[in-house]
């Protein structure tokens, strides 16, 4: 796969997803309820075969669906993008007998997924997690304290969870564990978020997990959570590329046809150039992500480095883009039920999750000098 074309297979199967996306999604995002999962629509992703593609291609295909949904219906390409982050783990590293009972209900959207990794004193640095996993005899623990900013929580059905199974260890001592919602001892409530999705807190009271519920291997949860996220921060790239490509081309159509000064908006030199700048900075943010995307899927030992770079980048283009879309559009891309205002609510959150622009940053600087370290060390 080149990193920096697309086939023409790629180019038509991208349509056909905006396509899908504006004329059977969107209508089913516009019934649902802020703040609560969206049962029919994931429901929907199912039908259209989304979500299975979610455990059968790689990286690339998943920044290609993600950046198409994101064009025309962010709420389907978050539902989308929630499932597999809840279920990758489940699909990298569960068990023969966790991967047949949930991930064929997750693929046709009659069971929802979280990944429920931040806690209220451990979002960005992950390393520092509390929620303790004490032992409870020879092969079982007890899970107690909180998770915190939990995507589709307290809706989903189940959640892979990061708790410390060895205390004082950092990254060393966490293991991954697949928790149903009705297990006892687990409480969740919602958050109010500027989010057109759920996200909630969770309670663990002493929720009994085994070795039946680990994913992967005891005190190795760590690798897992940040292969999850070393697939998944790309994709966030092409969500974001996804917006911001929206409201370029709203720019686009208001700015060529909009009267002003005796002529159109776009025949102002300060206009065109503002527009260019937005074309400029969503195509390279589109490039850096489909590279790191290819690295992933190639198996290139710099993905963390590509994932950061994409994800940092892209996310922060996004936000300069809508935001100069609102700019050029005036007092009506603030009105409610505007494209521009929903997409100038969805571009800020993306800057946050899965590591903040800063931890992003911090991630890039680490391999820089790993990979000099190496290299003098020749």
């Amino acid at each position: 796969m080149p990193a920096f074309s697309l086939e023409p297979a790629q180019v038509a199967r991208c349509a056909q997803l905006r396509a899908l996306a504006a004329e059977r999604l969107r209508p089913l995002a516009e019934k649902g309820e802020p703040g609560r999962v969206n049962r029919p629509l994931v429901a929907e992703l199912g039908r259209l075969g989304l979500l299975p593609r979610l455990f059968t291609t790689g990286a690339v295909d998943l920044c290609l669906m993600r950046e198409s949904l994101a064009y025309a219906c962010t709420e389907a390409e978050t539902a989308l993008a929630l499932q597999g982050l809840g279920a990758h783990p489940v699909h990298a590293h569960g068990t023969p007998a966790q991967r047949r009972h949930w991930l064929p209900r997750v693929a046709d959207g009659t069971a929802i997924a979280a990944f429920a990794l931040s806690e209220p004193g451990a979002g960005s640095d992950a390393a520092a997690l509390s929620l303790a996993a004490e032992r409870d005899g020879s092969d079982g623990w007890r899970l107690t304290g909180e998770k915190c900013w939990i995507s589709n929580a307290p809706e989903a059905d189940f959640y892979t969870v990061f708790a410390r199974t060895t205390p004082q260890a950092g990254a060393r001592g966490v293991t991954a564990f697949l928790v149903p919602a009705d297990r006892a001892g687990l409480t969740g409530s919602a958050l109010d978020m500027l989010s057109p999705h759920p996200v909630g807190a969770l309670r663990f009271d002493g929720v009994p997990v085994t070795a039946d519920d680990v994913l992967g291997e005891p005190d190795r949860g760590f690798r897992v959570a940040m292969g999850t996220l070393d697939l998944f921060r790309p994709s966030v790239g092409a969500f974001a590329v996804g917006m911001a490509q929206a409201a370029l081309d709203a720019t686009l159509a208001h700015t060529a046809r909009r009267d002003a000064f005796d002529g159109k908006l776009s025949d102002l030199q300060a206009v065109a150039h503002q527009v260019a700048e937005m074309a400029l900075r969503t195509e390279a943010a589109r490039l850096m992500v489909h590279a790191a995307a290819a690295a992933y899927d190639s198996g290139a030992p710099d993905v963390p480095k590509r994932a950061a770079m994409a994800k940092l980048c892209a996310t922060e283009t996004a936000q300069y883009v809508v935001d100069a879309a609102v700019q050029l559009h005036g007092a009506r891309a603030l009105c409610r039920g505007h494209l521009l205002e929903h997409l100038y609510r969805e571009v800020r959150a993306p800057r946050i999750y899965e590591g903040a622009s800063e931890v992003q940053r911090g991630i890039i600087a680490r391999e820089l000098y790993a990979e000099h370290a190496a290299l003098e060390a020749r």
